[in-house]
């Protein structure tokens, strides 16, 4: 009995060792007999003795995996309109635990909760694991915002609440919060926001109480829309009256003596070159030709440190922020107006303090050379984007101002130095994507006009190629220091996550021999290549990006894998990230203090919390932006219900199908409406496939389709395959919100100058594609 035991101990232990892996009969007896044991018939014994007491599961054709039963794991409740939801691990690898609708033990979406897996998730029919909450550790919801409904004067008496809110997030939709008497009083269809004070139990299921902290406005006033999703994320919108009041004590203008002890560049004629209608600019360039052949590159970036100092109000207010958060009628700045678009912006014709990173560049694209210091600068000319472009193309003959002629040939060099820097990039393995970039147009009441589609040109490459370039040499030089530095990261992606990538391609005929366990850059740049101009290269980089970690902020130097660089981090947009200023500081700090241990250790101590901030509050401005556009661009399709649309599917699911239309708006085609036949879900290959008709559906497949819904309270955009010959019917207004979220990976170091442009996310996982930047 003794030695039965310990070969079932022994078999369990091979299973525990490795929980996710897949063993054959004939590697665990390999396993065992290198040990010394037990025999083949024991083992096969102890295999049917921990399945009949289901400790694993199999496949029945000789493939054995542990179950996960009774195992209590903790993880992030993700709540279904209907009731149940799922259990989102801390390990990505992880399943999503389901939860049936009696075991939620009435948590709330976004709470973090203990589970008990009670059915472990079996890899070979894709069933997933099962559980029930047993403990709420921590409540997610803690304000929420919503419509205010008043109750009648004899409710209020018996009840003692004023009335209840209902929030517009389909996940919290079944709950009412009901106000009570102490709050504010809003009016009826006032959109408010409210502090959680009870939450759901067993004695009130649907209902939950709170407090209305802010009234955002009538639902119907032009703005409130915006400002309820600005509220519902918390960013911030108000300063403080210390943040204010130190904003105006700062000069409008550079004085003589901060000037004092600053190398005076104002005579070089460094321009600033952005889009058409920005207001803020914290970054200038000048170029020019050495006499030894080589570029001299000069990237001046606004010094925001000198006017923010460490723990001021200014500073606090900045850390809290995080990033600036653009939206399509508004931005909501990390600073005061006053700085970013006062003394901090580098206006044209005004003297500006800037940290210089000068940088001397070899034909062959290679960094021979650089300083970085403190200096005073003056922008020789405001250029835009577009402008710069029509100098830079050789069929344009439109007259321009007197500034772009004069400097035209200064441009022609910058874009003959891009050039150079992007072959380098591009050997090294940096993954570049192109694709139209959609801006949204709103009209003076925040309705939306239109949706452009705008394609960087080279002006905007020109910049990205200069601020990527500027921002790896900082990064290395204070890694060659030796000194605690804060860092813009970007992880090797999981081997079994490009590993289902190379198979999804294989699906294109394209055949990938690279090792998915220790893929490079350049292994997924020649993907990207082989792609190019071909009806899959939008679905094969949007499945790559989605096989990819999320770049974030780091006090480790782990590298950069999108863009293939070893040392990078964020230095050339303090205006707008808080990573930025923070780089900033300690530019100044161990250049006036030194590197001492004392300069180190300060540094040193809150650096992970600087780097959890403001990666927290990136993804915080992200989702913000990814919502607004979601509702603005429902909005732009509500009067088009009934409409037909060229589409391509973006994403497949096992409810149906997602798809994008050319000016980058989604919705879905819920599995519902394919009612030629029955069709089954195919999870590697991400298909649906009649099991009549065999009609297949994948991802990258151009469509016709109807739009048959337009909820712009849920931001729901529903359609259906059109078919000419249906007889017509008349559309429902029930909707299915737009879940498909996929990894935004490193796209924030892939665009010019911190916004965020509009599209892919994991681990916040994956929208349309909005604003990036380095």
């Amino acid at each position: 009995m003794a030695q039965n035991e310990n070969i079932l101990a022994n078999v369990l232990e091979i299973f525990r060792h490795n929980p996710k892996k897949q063993y054959q009969v004939e590697q665990i007896d390999r396993m065992l007999r290198r040990d010394r044991l037990g025999s083949f018939s024991d083992m096969v014994k102890a295999l049917s003795y921990l399945e009949q007491k289901k400790k694993i599961i199999t496949d029945g054709n000789g493939h054995y995996q542990l179950a996960e039963e009774n195992t209590e794991v903790e993880g992030d409740f993700k709540a279904n309109s209907k009731g149940f939801g799922f259990v989102k691990l801390d390990d990505e690898e992880a399943d999503d635990i389901f939860i049936a609708r009696d075991y939620t033990a009435y948590a709330v979406d976004g709470d973090r909760v203990k589970v008990k897996i009670t059915a472990g998730g079996n890899p070979w029919n894709g069933k997933g694991p099962e559980g029930q909450i047993i403990e709420i550790l921590e409540r997610g919801t803690k304000t929420l915002v919503g419509e205010f409904h008043p109750l009648t004067d004899a409710q209020v008496k018996i009840s003692h609440f004023i009335g209840y809110v209902l929030s517009a997030n389909k996940k919290l939709a079944n709950y009412r919060v009901y106000v009570k008497q102490d709050s504010l009083h809003p009016q009826k269809s006032d959109i408010v926001k409210v502090s959680i004070s009870s939450y759901p139990d067993k004695d009130n299921p649907d209902s939950m109480t709170g407090v209305v902290t802010n009234i955002i406005g009538n639902k119907n006033l032009p703005g409130v829309d915006i400002m309820a999703i600005v509220s519902e994320h918390d960013v911030r919108t108000e300063w403080s009256e210390d943040a204010l009041t130190q904003s105006n004590a700062i000069p409008d203008r550079v004085t003589e003596a901060e000037m004092a002890d600053r190398e005076d560049i104002r005579d070089q004629p460094a321009v600033t070159i952005d889009g058409d209608d920005s207001k803020d600019f914290d970054d200038a360039v000048v170029l020019w030709k050495l006499p030894n052949g080589n570029f001299h590159l000069g990237v001046h970036i606004a010094d925001v440190a000198h006017y923010v100092q460490e723990n001021s109000p200014l500073d606090k207010e900045a850390f809290t922020r995080g990033n600036s958060t653009y939206l399509v009628d508004r931005v909501i700045p990390m600073l005061p107006f006053r700085l970013s678009n006062g003394i901090c912006s580098l206006n044209e014709g005004q003297d500006r303090l800037v940290l210089s990173c000068e940088m001397e560049i070899s034909p062959a694209g290679e960094r021979v050379n650089y300083r970085i210091h403190p200096s005073v600068m003056r922008s020789h000319g405001r250029m835009t984007y577009n402008n710069v472009n029509k100098v830079l193309d050789p069929e344009n003959h439109e007259q321009l101002e007197g500034k772009y002629v004069k400097l035209a040939p200064m441009l022609q060099e910058m874009a003959e130095l891009h050039n150079v820097l992007y072959q380098k990039r591009h050997q090294r393995g940096a993954i570049d994507f192109e694709e139209p970039e959609a801006k949204i147009i709103v009209d003076d009441q925040g309705k939306p006009t239109d949706i452009v589609l705008h394609d960087r040109g080279i002006a905007e490459k020109m910049i990205e190629s200069f601020m990527l370039l500027a921002n790896e040499t900082v990064a290395e030089d204070f890694y060659r220091k030796h000194v605690p530095f804060l860092y813009r990261v970007h992880e090797t992606p999981d081997g079994e996550r490009i590993k289902s990538f190379f198979e999804f391609c294989s699906a294109f005929g394209l055949h990938i021999t690279a090792d998915p366990n220790h893929v490079k850059p350049i292994d997924l740049q020649k993907v990207v290549a082989k792609t190019t101009d071909t009806p899959e290269e939008a679905v094969v980089q949007m499945m790559m990006l989605r096989s990819l970690k999320q770049a974030h902020y780091s006090e480790e130097p782990l590298g950069h894998f999108g863009l293939a660089a070893k040392y990078y981090t964020h230095f050339t947009s303090p205006i707008r990230r808080y990573s930025d200023l923070m780089v900033h500081r300690m530019i100044h700090a161990y250049s006036e203090k030194g590197t001492n241990q004392k300069v180190q250790d300060h540094f040193a101590n809150y650096l992970p919390e600087v780097a959890d901030q403001t990666s927290t509050q990136e993804r915080v401005s992200v989702d913000t932006e990814r919502e607004v556009n979601d509702l603005k661009m429902t909005e732009f399709m509500a009067d088009k219900v009934g409409d037909h649309f060229d589409a391509v599917v973006s994403s497949v699911t096992s409810f149906g199908m997602f798809i994008q239309l050319p000016n980058t708006v989604e919705g879905l085609i819920h599995i519902s409406n394919l009612t030629d036949d029955f069709y089954s879900y195919n999870e590697k290959s991400m298909t649906l496939t009649g099991r009549g008709t065999h009609k297949q559906y994948h991802v990258g497949m151009p469509l016709k389709v109807t739009l048959t819904n337009a909820n712009v309270e849920q931001h729901q955009l529903d359609f259906e395959i059109y078919d000419p010959n249906a007889p017509k019917k008349r559309h429902n207004s029930g909707g299915f919100k737009n879940e498909r979220r996929g990894n935004r990976g490193f796209r924030n170091d892939h665009a010019h100058k911190g916004h965020y442009r509009n599209n892919f996310q994991k681990n916040g996982n994956h929208p349309h594609l909005s604003r990036y930047k380095h």
